[in-house]
C-alpha cells in the first residue's frame, strides 16, 4: 500500500507479463434508465522507463463527462451521413448476385498490387465510399 492513505485510496498491481492497458475496464449503458447512476471506469497503466513508481492510472467519469457538450458540427454531419449511406450500399452490393462475379475478380486483381485492398469487406467499402463521393462531390 500507499505510505500517503489520505492521497491514495487503492492501489492496482498489474501481472507482470502487461506491459500496457488503455482503455475502458467498465462503460456506461447510455440506453439504461440508470445511466446517470452509472460510472465509467478507465485504467491506464505503461511499464516506466524511470524510477517513477506512478505509471498506473485509474480514473473514474460519470454520465455528464462522456456526454457530448457541443452540437455536431457540418463535417460531422457530412461523415456521419457519408458513413450511413456506404454502409448501406455495401450491404446491398454483397447481396446483389448480379455483382459478385465481378466484384470478386476485380477484388483478386487488385488484392497484391501496392494499396490493394486485402479483404473483400474493405474492397466493398472503398468501391462503395469512391461512388458515394463521385455522386455528392465535397465543394
Amino acid at each position: 500500500m500507499y505510505e500517503d492513505s489520505h492521497t491514495r485510496m487503492a492501489k492496482v498491481e498489474w501481472a507482470d507479463a502487461i506491459k500496457t492497458v488503455s482503455g475502458a475496464l467498465t462503460k456506461i449503458n447510455k440506453k439504461s434508465q440508470h445511466a446517470g447512476d452509472q460510472k465509467m471506469i478507465l485504467a491506464t497503466h505503461r511499464v516506466a522507463e524511470t524510477t517513477n513508481p506512478d505509471c498506473s492510472r485509474i480514473y473514474m467519469r460519470g454520465l455528464s463527462s462522456v456526454t457530448r457538450s457541443t452540437p455536431l458540427s457540418q463535417k460531422e454531419m457530412q461523415n456521419q451521413s457519408r458513413f450511413t449511406a456506404v454502409a448501406a450500399a455495401v450491404k446491398a452490393r454483397k447481396g446483389a448476385l448480379e455483382h459478385v462475379a465481378s466484384d470478386r475478380q476485380a477484388f483478386l486483381a487488385q488484392k497484391d498490387t501496392a494499396g490493394g485492398k486485402k479483404t473483400m469487406k474493405a474492397y466493398l467499402w472503398y468501391i462503395c465510399g469512391q461512388e458515394y463521393d463521385q455522386e455528392h462531390p465535397q465543394g
